[in-house]
C-alpha cells in the first residue's frame, strides 16, 4: 500500500522493531507502544515501517492487516463480508497482482471526490429548513470517517450552535408544524 509523508516532515519513515514477544518498539521516541499507537500514526498521516527485531525483515503489511483485523474484531466493521469473500476468492487468481493497485487508486478516488462531494452536501443543505442540524450531523460523520481511512483530508469543524441558531430552528419547525397542520383540516 502507498504510503505518504506527513507534511513538513522530512527524513526516513519510523522504524517501528517487533519483537518475539510481540512488543512494538518505536526507534523515534524510544518507547514501546501499542497497535492503537500504530493506527492513531496512520491516521495522522505518519510514516512508519515495522521491522522484525531478531531478522530485520519488513513485517508492515501484516502489522497493517492486524490492525484491521483487531478494528473489525471490536466491532468497528468497514468491510462487509461479501467483499471479504470477494478478496478471499481472488487469492491465487490471475488477477491477484492487479487487486492491490485497484484497491488503492480506488481509495486515492475515493478521497479525492470526497472534497466534492462535501460541496454538493452543502449546497443541498442550505436549502433545506434543517439545514444547519444535518450539516453538523454530517460533521461528526466526517469526524468519524477521518479515524478510519488513512490521509483523509481535514475538513473545518462546524461551529457550535448558539441560542440564536437553536431559536430560528425551532421558529421554523413551528411554522412547518403549522403549515401542516392547516393541511390537515
Amino acid at each position: 500500500m502507498g504510503r505518504t509523508r506527513k507534511k513538513g516532515e522530512a527524513g526516513a519513515p519510523v522504524v517501528i522493531k517487533k519483537y518475539a514477544n510481540r512488543r512494538l518498539y518505536n526507534t523515534e521516541t524510544s518507547s514501546y507502544i501499542t497497535l492503537d499507537n500504530l493506527a492513531a500514526m496512520v491516521r495522522e498521516g505518519r510514516e512508519f515501517v515495522v521491522q522484525d527485531a531478531k531478522s530485520g525483515e519488513d513485517i508492515t503489511h501484516s502489522v497493517l492487516t492486524q490492525i484491521i483485523v483487531d478494528s473489525e474484531s471490536r466491532g468497528q466493521t468497514m468491510l462487509p463480508a461479501g467483499f471479504l469473500r470477494q478478496i478471499i476468492s481472488l487469492y491465487g487468481d490471475a488477477m491477484q497482482p492487479s487487486v492491490p493497485h485497484y484497491l488503492e487508486a480506488a481509495m486515492q478516488s475515493f478521497r479525492a471526490n470526497q472534497g466534492q462531494f462535501r460541496q454538493m452536501v452543502d449546497k443541498a443543505l442550505d436549502v433545506s429548513p434543517f439545514g444547519e442540524m444535518a450539516k453538523q450531523q454530517l460533521h461528526m460523520i466526517e469526524g468519524a470517517f477521518r479515524g478510519l481511512v488513512p490521509g483523509a483530508p481535514e475538513t473545518a469543524k462546524p461551529k457550535p450552535a448558539d441560542k440564536d441558531d437553536l431559536a430560528s430552528l425551532k421558529a421554523e419547525m413551528a411554522a412547518l408544524k403549522a403549515k401542516l397542520d392547516r393541511l390537515d383540516d
